[in-house]
């Protein structure tokens, strides 16, 4: 396989060459972020040739038993990672490109179910680990244009969200590539030297970062590095990879993983670990990278779904710490979403539909409360509100607010009063009192307080 062109080299020469001489901003102006504080909700796609194998080769099913028998780092089946987890060689894993022909793809559908979900962003799998491509790049063969597919998905994709008013990014992985002889690999591999992966990172890396953002203008690109194993990304790699976005966006957002345990002061957010859902408001915009099974990519033998109410929590929570909630998605082989993903986004769509008020551009609130109970705040026309998520079944929620501070007290979806009180724990406290009929819907519920000004 041809992996690079003469093309491509003297694009590698020409981005060198313009970045020295736009010099080397690393910040982005504050503004440029605040869509990303306010929007609460994304989607994440995680699709490529991994997804035609669905978590099984050979006759071996990826699960955490067959992990346990060869891996020591804890349960790692994710679907994507299968042409390593199992050994699959280079040859008969980019095999997979000649069958690659989704053709229920409807890039779409696909984007109307993002909107009709609530999320106001969209992030996919530009490139995975296992360095295949799905937009028409010049920099490397091992790309989408090269399978029986032959259509730029990214190109639709971004039409989309276009239409609907989402904004998009892009996932790329910029470490490790296994397609790539000189790019890094998994720990448990032979490591490439430093000057081995410079190669990789002169030559692929950053040229398809630059073709990114010149063929697409993305809101973001999403990096991914994770605990200390990011060596290869040193604190230089890393700043002229945010150079480079900067001198080629004055938009385009960078996450924290692009180096997980030194991401430096010029990230635009930072990236929790996966389903991981901090305790504590954050001072940085951050978002949190979920899936709604186990894997990622698509795994046809991984059934662990996860509720709809449980997700709606999971995006409450994080908006009362002031952060994002990036939900994933993995589409099967023929383009579709799966069945059981579509009913989970309409779901979570209907409750968004009736409780966005309470999560689309809140701030989080610095006050101590029950497990279940999450908070947040905003002013609306003049008017200060307090919304109480509640994700539990308390039927007297108790807040340290003066009652002559409330003004109003409802629930939010439908506009029915709620009856409130001094408290009997202290006089500078309300209690809330959360008629029983309430839980027979099990979803979360969210109360509106009107207050005299915000806490």
């Amino acid at each position: 396989m041809k992996r690079i062109s003469v093309v491509a080299f003297l694009l590698l020469f020409i981005i060198g060459f313009k970045a020295q001489e736009k010099g080397t901003k690393l910040s982005i102006d504050q503004q440029h972020v605040e869509w990303f504080k306010d929007a609460k909700f994304g989607i994440f796609v995680h699709w490529g040739l991994y997804s035609i194998l669905g978590g099984e080769y050979d006759g071996t099913i990826l699960t955490p038993s067959v992990d346990k028998k060869k891996f020591t780092h804890g349960q790692t089946w994710y679907a994507e990672w299968i042409q390593m987890r199992l050994d699959i060689p280079n040859s008969e894993y980019h095999s997979l490109a000649k069958s690659f022909n989704p053709t229920g793809f409807d890039a779409d559908a696909w984007i109307r179910e993002v909107k009709n979900a609530g999320a106001r962003y969209f992030v996919i799998t530009s490139k995975h680990h296992d360095g295949f491509a799905l937009w028409n790049s010049k920099v490397s063969s091992f790309n989408i244009m090269n399978t029986p597919f032959k259509r730029d998905v990214l190109a639709e994709l971004v039409t989309a969200c276009k239409k609907y008013g989402i904004k998009y990014g892009f996932y790329y992985s910029h470490w490790q590539d296994w397609e790539h002889p000189q790019g890094a690999l998994p720990e448990w591999k032979t490591q490439r030297t430093s000057e081995e992966f410079e190669i990789y990172w002169k030559r692929k890396c950053l040229p398809q970062v630059k073709e990114l953002l010149d063929n697409y203008d993305p809101d973001l690109l999403w990096f991914d590095t994770w605990g200390t194993e990011d060596a290869h990304i040193t604190p230089q790699r890393r700043d002229e990879l945010i150079a480079l976005v900067r001198a080629n966006s004055s938009k385009c957002l960078i996450n924290g993983r692009i180096a997980f345990s030194n991401p430096g002061d010029n990230i635009d957010f930072m990236e929790m670990l996966d389903n991981a859902y901090p305790s504590d408001i954050q001072s940085k915009p951050w978002q949190t990278p979920a899936t709604m099974v186990h894997s990622w990519g698509w795994h046809a033998h991984d059934y662990n779904w996860k509720t709809s109410y449980r997700m709606i929590e999971y995006l409450i929570n994080n908006a009362s710490k002031g952060g994002n909630y990036l939900l994933n998605i993995g589409p099967k082989p023929d383009g579709t979403f799966p069945v059981p993903a579509i009913r989970r986004l309409r779901e979570i769509g209907a409750w968004v539909y009736a409780n966005n008020e309470g999560v689309y551009g809140t701030s989080p609130v610095n006050m101590k409360v029950d497990k279940g109970i999450y908070l947040t705040q905003k002013n609306v026309t003049g008017k200060n509100y307090l919304y109480i998520s509640i994700a539990n079944d308390q039927e007297k929620i108790s807040l340290p607010i003066k009652i002559s501070e409330i003004t109003e007290c409802r629930i939010l979806e439908s506009g029915m009063p709620i009856s409130y009180e001094v408290s009997n724990i202290s006089e500078t406290a309300t209690s809330f009192l959360i008629p029983k009929s309430l839980f027979e819907d099990t979803a979360p519920k969210v109360i509106r307080l009107t207050l005299k000004k915000n806490l």
